[in-house]
């Protein structure tokens, strides 16, 4: 089916994003002073190549961020077991320096150009993929004329499309189908984001699942485990994960209403950005208690209530220590984070009112009883004591809730035999190149 011819937004686009190069070159360089990019890679985001290009063909793989570039290693994995090269795109820095210490060998990791014709341009020039996967809504006009005009399948994996976004997109209808028209397959993750997208113009759309149920645990450095469990001892711990800013105070309060009931109570307060360690540590200072930060080298000895694990990529390890997980965006309005990690790690999930992100699993998870829901610091405290209390609740909070993901998982199988019909395309090409 030819694709529609483009609309004058996107034409507008496309010559304001070519014109204005330097313009984008110079917010690059101003992300760069402000630590939100790689100054060292820096040309990458120009698309310039870090590296060679692997020889034979190669699939590339985009997600922007933290949870989405995760949410691909299961796909990797499945494209480099059926004899192909990876190439991994993220948008963002914490990004790229967790995804490098996940990827198989047989896989590469760049950052993902800016949206700029001349740098998406080159960056396709170098890398040649035979075959795109762009993760849940990345939907960059030049990447997708990009990959259509060089005759480059583009599939949209793990899709989703928020009731918002679907708003905004039917402001103009024409653009959104005339992109949409362009990828190749579209696997959304639910029945209503595969309704969103059909309904702005996606020609080819199925539900495969959500990815993200089919992750594997994150690791954890078993020096590290020993070493910090055993400080930790016989103490009671939890974990405040995924934390946005008014959740560390949340947690922070929660611990001093629980301080004289467990007076050795261990929180720990991952913040969802790192940088905001000190911002974390405050909130305990403020509320008298002692805080030490991982980033600065602080350990959570005995005289330690409130430790800050603001580093990158430690998740598994502090999950493992704990029994009982908050995870956040949930009691301010970010729409939650992710609750498999946790339960997988035999963590009792505890979570906000504000879930939108996770609807459906933790609709399940709540109904089993594999997750508690809390609207503030108060009834946080409050379960938090719960659990703490009778360890054999959490266990069963915790073992409710694995119960409740296995009708969850599989949208990776799915995905990958979606796939195979052009893994066996890009074969055949290779045998006759």
């Amino acid at each position: 089916m030819r694709a529609p011819p483009l609309t004058l937004p996107l034409r507008a686009y496309r010559a304001t994003l070519r014109l204005g190069e330097p313009a984008v070159a110079g917010l690059l360089a101003w992300r760069a002073r402000r630590g939100k990019e790689d100054p060292r890679r820096l040309s990458e985001r120009r698309g310039l190549p870090g590296r060679a290009r692997p020889v034979g063909p190669l699939v590339w793989m985009h997600g922007a961020s933290v949870g989405e570039v995760l949410s691909l290693v299961g796909l990797v994995e499945g494209m480099i077991a059926r004899g192909f090269s990876v190439l991994v795109t993220t948008g963002t820095r914490t990004a790229a320096e967790l995804i490098g210490t996940r990827l198989p060998a047989g896989a590469v990791h760049q950052y993902m150009p800016l949206d700029a014709p001349r740098w998406v341009g080159r960056f396709l020039d170098h890398w040649q993929p035979d075959l795109a996967l762009v993760a849940e809504s990345e939907i960059w006009p030049n990447v997708i004329l990009g990959l259509h005009d060089r005759g480059i399948p583009l599939i949209l994996v793990n899709g989703r499309m928020s009731e918002r976004s679907l708003r905004g997109w039917e402001r103009s209808p024409r653009t959104a189908e005339a992109l949409l028209a362009r990828i190749a397959i579209c696997l959304a993750q639910t029945r209503d984001d595969a309704a969103r997208f059909a309904r702005l113009g996606a020609p080819r759309v199925s539900v495969a699942g959500n990815l993200k149920y089919d992750s594997a645990v994150p690791p954890a450095d078993r020096q590290q485990l020993a070493y910090l469990g055993e400080m930790i001892g016989a103490r009671p711990v939890w974990i405040a994960a995924s934390t946005h800013p008014g959740e560390e105070a949340a947690a922070v309060f929660a611990h001093a209403q629980l301080k004289s009931r467990f007076p050795d109570l261990l929180t720990l307060i991952a913040p969802r950005h790192p940088g905001r360690g000190p911002e974390a540590a405050a909130h305990a200072t403020e509320a008298g208690l002692r805080s030490a930060r991982r980033a600065a080298g602080g350990r959570p000895h005995p005289g330690v209530d409130v430790y800050v694990a603001d580093t990158v990529g430690e998740l598994g390890l502090f999950y493992r220590l704990s029994p009982v997980a908050f995870l956040g965006g949930s009691l301010v309005a970010r729409g939650g984070q992710n609750p498999i990690e946790p339960l997988r790690l035999d963590a009792a999930v505890l979570h906000g009112p504000h879930i939108q992100n996770f609807a459906e699993v933790y609709r399940a998870l709540d109904a089993a009883g594999g997750a508690l829901a809390v609207s503030d610091g108060r009834e946080l405290a409050a379960s938090l004591g719960d659990l703490l209390a009778d360890p054999a609740r959490a266990r069963a909070v915790a073992e409710a809730g694995q119960r409740a993901l296995a009708p969850f998982e599989g949208a990776v199988t799915r995905t990958l035999a979606v796939l195979d019909p052009f893994v066996a395309q890009m074969k055949l090409a290779a045998l006759q190149g």
